[in-house]
This record gives structure tokens, C-alpha cells and sequence, in this order.
């Protein structure tokens, strides 16, 4: 396998754990975990196990939240 570098886009990717999702909408962090298990945002795992979030994403669903329904 070769070695990460600067030009791997997994490297370079912006993620937001639990804490940082949970303080952006103002709820606890067992609901972010929460929206994972069930869809509403998808996750990821480090090789410690621990969930990680696309800020992409993150912010695709903070958006769509402040965008009022029709």
C-alpha cells in the first residue's frame, strides 16, 4: 500500500466529529450519532472507531434546515 500523502483525497478531506455537528445545530451529540444510525446524514469511521462527518454534507443539511418549506 502506498503512503498517504498531500494529493490523497482522504487526506484532504474537511471533517467534523460528533462534538463539532452537535454544537453547529444546537443539539447533543448522541443526536448526531442518532441521525447517522437512521440516514439522515452519513458517517464514517477512523481506524480508532470513531465517527467522522463530510462538512460538505454537514453543511448541505444545515442549509437545507434554514431553507423554509413550501
Amino acid at each position: 500500500m502506498p503512503p498517504l500523502n498531500g494529493d490523497d483525497p482522504l487526506t484532504s478531506m474537511e471533517v467534523l466529529t460528533p462534538a463539532e455537528v452537535a454544537t453547529l445545530f444546537r443539539v447533543d451529540g448522541n443526536t448526531v450519532t442518532r441521525w447517522a444510525k437512521n440516514g439522515r446524514i452519513s458517517s464514517f469511521r477512523t481506524p480508532g472507531g470513531h465517527r467522522r462527518y463530510l462538512k460538505s454534507e454537514v453543511t448541505a443539511l444545515w442549509t437545507q434546515r434554514l431553507t423554509p418549506a413550501r
